[in-house]
């Protein structure tokens, strides 16, 4: 029997406020896990109409998959968070993409029709669990030349990309950091971040217990000669410094996404629609080029331009990688349609996590400028890779769904029907 695949839709997304790694930071006695289950149950709260058994599987990501993050950590958390133990989960690793990949991962499914509803997200504890905690490389990677020794430092990737393009100058990274950490700021002070942060109970040796309600790691009032001397910790005399990279940082993610006739059937919300998406490999050593071909591939798989995308959310590593990326596709450095609300240099990466992140805050942007009909969220990842999804705004008065309210009630009476 042939199968007509499905439109996926993302319906909501949620965040915990990012924290500093460290000891000293909020989350620095918090389990990773349970930053996971607050976003899950943060999810089912805000949607009552959605029964929980609906929820057909739980993906969510870590790039360090140990202790507080192992586990098959997706059927964990939905057990923790209250999901039925008829709720199957998993864990994704792909490094910086690992919640951007548990989410292409989960719509294809149900664009095939294994599943109608799913949760997608993702954890990183960089405090507890550093980048590389328990790994052990093939010495042959290294020894028989495969990637150079640099390929495994994401810092000396980004020194590697300022080499292969010498017009990105540390004082144009400064700049777009400095940009970054500014637009955030008047995000918060607009109320545009807020939406999307679940608040989360801490507790500390020196704090006692509190709340984390906003992003720990923003440099509020920062400038560009703030910037200027800071140290180059990858190389002497380099140009990658804490002022224009993500730092080291804690925090979870998660969606919801379902099919466009579930939504419907079950008056869910539609913030996006999911067009497609692409991963790609790139060398390893200069990995921040990585969202690049990734777009173009997408953008070819869409059968759409570069100058169609109205809206950016690409992910901020390092300012080189974005800088790189905006160079290629002749795109200005202060361009409005790029990360409007600041990224990650200022709100934090915690790895894993960022990718849904980056979705969230795409929805958000998409409801306010419905002139906008295509949007683009991308971002490299370790050992050389890129990922691109491109998303359809359903606000566009463009954007017809493929299905109708009348065929949703007559499929329904169909199958009482057929059950009776």
């Amino acid at each position: 029997m042939p199968r007509t695949l499905s439109e996926v839709v993302f319906v909501d997304g949620v965040r915990t406020p990012f924290g500093k790694a460290g000891d000293k930071g909020i989350y620095a006695q918090t389990r990773a896990d349970d930053l996971v289950i607050k976003c899950i149950r943060e999810l089912l709260r805000r949607q009552p109409n959605l029964p929980p058994e609906r929820v057909e599987e739980v993906a969510i990501a870590a790039t360090t998959q140990i202790g507080d993050q192992g586990l098959t950590l997706g059927r964990v958390a939905g057990l923790l968070a209250g999901l039925p133990k008829s709720t199957p989960g998993y864990s994704v690793d792909r490094m910086c993409a690992g919640a951007m990949t548990a989410v292409t991962n989960t719509a294809s499914s149900i664009a095939f029709g294994s599943y109608e509803i799913g949760i997608a997200g993702g954890v990183e504890h960089m405090g507890r669990h550093p980048m590389g905690e328990g790994v052990d490389p093939n010495p042959r990677i290294v020894a028989e030349k495969l990637v150079d020794p640099s390929a495994l430092v994401m810092g000396q990737t980004a020194e590697n990309l300022h080499d292969r393009f010498p017009a990105i100058t540390k004082e144009r990274c400064d700049a777009f950091a400095v940009a970054s950490q500014n637009k955030l700021e008047q995000a918060y002070a607009d109320g545009k971040i807020q939406p999307d942060l679940i608040t989360v109970a801490t507790r500390h040796d020196e704090r006692g217990w509190g709340l984390a309600t906003e992003d720990e790691p923003p440099r509020k009032g920062v400038q560009l000669d703030d910037l200027a001397d800071l140290k180059t910790p990858f190389r002497a005399h380099g140009k990658v410094t804490a002022g224009n990279a993500a730092g080291l940082n804690d925090g979870a993610t998660a969606c919801l996404l379902a099919s466009e006739r579930a939504a419907a059937d079950l008056g869910l919300p539609v913030a996006m629609r999911l067009v497609t998406y692409s991963f790609v490999g790139v060398e390893p050593e200069v990995m921040g080029i990585g969202p690049v071909p990734a777009t173009e591939k997408a953008l070819d798989h869409a059968g759409l331009d570069i100058s169609d995308i109205g809206l950016f959310e690409l992910n901020e590593a390092f300012a080189v990688q974005v800088l790189a990326f905006l160079d290629h596709f002749g795109i200005a450095q202060d361009d409005p349609r790029v990360n409007p609300w600041g990224g990650a240099i200022a709100t934090g990466h915690p790895l894993a996590s960022s990718g849904v992140r980056l979705m969230t805050q795409l929805a958000r942007q998409f409801a306010e400028q419905p002139q906008v009909r295509y949007g683009l969220t991308a971002m490299c990842i370790g050992i050389g890779m890129g990922g691109a999804v491109i998303w359809e705004n359903p606000h566009h008065a463009d954007y017809q769904p493929s299905i109708s309210t009348s065929s949703i009630s007559t499929s329904s009476i169909s199958k009482e029907e057929a059950s009776a």
